[in-house]
């Protein structure tokens, strides 16, 4: 199978056996166990998912700037594999675990005081899950997170049998556009915060490229799009993993109000995705086993549509 085949037809890594073999462990052997058992799983899925295999490879090689070894692939693997118990870990105990850090907490903070909502764009680095066990720490902070169910049916199952609160807050980006923007738009009114990844796009998504890790690579415009019409704040948050139970969860102030002009909106998309991709490939440098985006994210073979001033907006959402 091709590795620049897109990532949406790509199958669920482990399925509900794996998943709940995850949770299994994690809840009843606790956290210690259950990193002992990460490492026969990281074996099974390096062995048997040889596009992401590949994909990891083409990434790192580029991080580096120079070849890498199987070992570098397998911490990469398990990176993501110990990202992925910990969700089982946040959900059950909270914080209570781990050694969450914050960095630019208090400009996000204020942006939130304005009242207005704020959007918080992330990406696929490390733990988005951290951010929900903030919001544990801060019930004043509503916070809802732009997610498509449909992609990752059984982790959404698990998810929220551990936490069934969780679903609430959820905006399913699986929705039509309209229904997407129009919640997303509800919940700024209220004063929430409004979380999405915003580094991937789904097959039908308008994209456009940016200099990424030395090479053009295609970014959604939808969340700039809804950034723009929205007219609320737009901050960066970047949940980086640092190994054992440490996490880091840095926010950036992105631009306090998203104005695209329509006679100029290919230019100022340009200049705003050039922007978000600039400080995710310096975070990616940071943390370069973070980043889990296990397929050709380049999409060398594959042309993306260019933007029009037709586009709808909210036409599509990644997640």
């Amino acid at each position: 199978m091709s590795t620049n085949e897109h990532w949406q037809s790509r199958p669920e890594g482990g399925g509900h056996f794996a998943l709940w073999l995850i949770r299994s462990i994690a809840v009843y052997g606790g956290r210690g166990v259950g990193r002992a058992c990460l490492y026969p799983i990281t074996l099974y899925f390096y062995l048997r998912r040889r596009p992401e295999r590949m994909a990891s490879r083409e990434y790192l090689e580029r991080v580096f700037g120079r070849p890498v070894m199987p070992w570098h692939v397998f911490k990469h693997i398990h990176y993501f594999a110990a990202t992925l118990m910990d969700r089982v870990f946040l959900l059950t105990h909270g914080e209570k675990p781990f050694q969450i850090e914050t960095e630019g907490l208090e400009l996000l903070e204020q942006r939130i005081a304005q009242g207005r909502g704020v959007l918080l764009f992330g990406s696929h680095q490390g733990s988005f899950e951290a951010l929900r066990a903030l919001g544990a720490r801060r019930p004043e902070m509503p916070l809802r997170v732009v997610l498509d169910k449909q992609k990752t049916p059984a982790m959404t199952e698990l998810l929220e049998a551990l936490a069934p609160g969780v679903g609430a807050n959820v905006i399913d980006a699986a929705r039509d556009g309209t229904s997407i923007a129009l919640a997303m738009a509800e919940a700024c009114e209220s004063g929430a915060v409004v979380a999405m990844l915003a580094d991937r796009g789904r097959g039908h998504e308008v994209l456009r490229y940016a200099p990424f890790l030395g090479s053009p690579a295609p970014f959604p415009v939808s969340p700039w799009l809804l950034a723009h019409t929205l007219k609320v704040p737009v901050v960066l948050c970047f949940g980086l993993y640092l190994g054992g139970n440490r996490y880091r969860l840095i926010f950036e102030p992105m631009a306090d109000k998203v104005d695209i002009p329509r006679h100029q909106r290919g230019p100022a998309l340009d200049a705003l995705i050039a922007r978000y991709a600039q400080r995710l490939e310096h975070y990616v440098h940071v943390a370069p086993y973070n980043w889990f985006n296990f397929y050709d994210f380049w999409q060398q073979d594959l042309r993306a549509p260019a933007v029009h001033d037709a586009t709808p907006v909210g036409e599509s959402v990644s997640a």
